[in-house]
């Protein structure tokens, strides 16, 4: 089986000086048929998601399965100690009784459903990453200040290089590159 060839390029991005340039940008290339594209700004754009065409469920499910656990968790640890390690019959009340529990089953949900999104999202957006090939771009530090930036991913299906420049130029990008691996 052939490996696909490895392109140096990862990428093109274009450089914007507005979020509104930026959401504009992006529509047109989700509408343009681009799937594969980011987007860096210096704070969180409301809609910017959409616009990108993010749709990701994944850390919800993942939260919702380890509330689950969590609460199943409260229940056997509190059954494990007053039924199947100390059982106590104190004034002949049953031994297991899940008013008692439920307190301890909700801490033990929200406990674990907390822990299960934080390392979720931190598992699933690739963290930590100490390189990216976006720092490579000239001016790419004013994404933190004052810049906004938009990447349309060399392994998209419809990227060609001269073709994504020139789609992106036409966007009103202040300044379009090419970002190497």
């Amino acid at each position: 089986m052939l490996k696909k060839e490895e392109s140096p390029i990862y990428g093109v991005t274009a450089e914007y000086d507005s979020p509104e340039a930026l959401m504009a940008a992006a529509e047109r290339a989700r509408q343009a048929g681009y799937v594969k594209m980011d987007a860096y700004t210096p704070f969180p754009v409301e809609g910017m998601s959409h616009a990108l065409g993010i749709r990701d469920k994944w850390i919800l499910i993942l939260m919702l399965i380890g509330g689950f656990i969590g609460c199943l968790n409260g229940w056997l640890l509190q059954y494990w100690g007053s039924v199947a390690s100390y059982p106590l019959n104190i004034g002949g009340r049953p031994l297991i009784s899940w008013p008692q529990m439920v307190v301890i089953m909700f801490e033990a949900t929200v406990l674990t459903s907390a822990l299960t999104g934080v390392f979720s999202m931190i598992i699933l957006n690739g963290l930590p990453q100490p390189y990216h090939p976006m720092f490579n771009v000239p001016g790419f530090e004013r994404a933190s200040q004052d810049r906004f930036f938009l990447c349309i991913e060399g392994d998209d299906k419809k990227f060609d290089l001269q073709d994504t420049m020139n789609f992106l130029s036409g966007t009103g990008a202040l300044r379009v590159a090419e970002v190497a691996k």
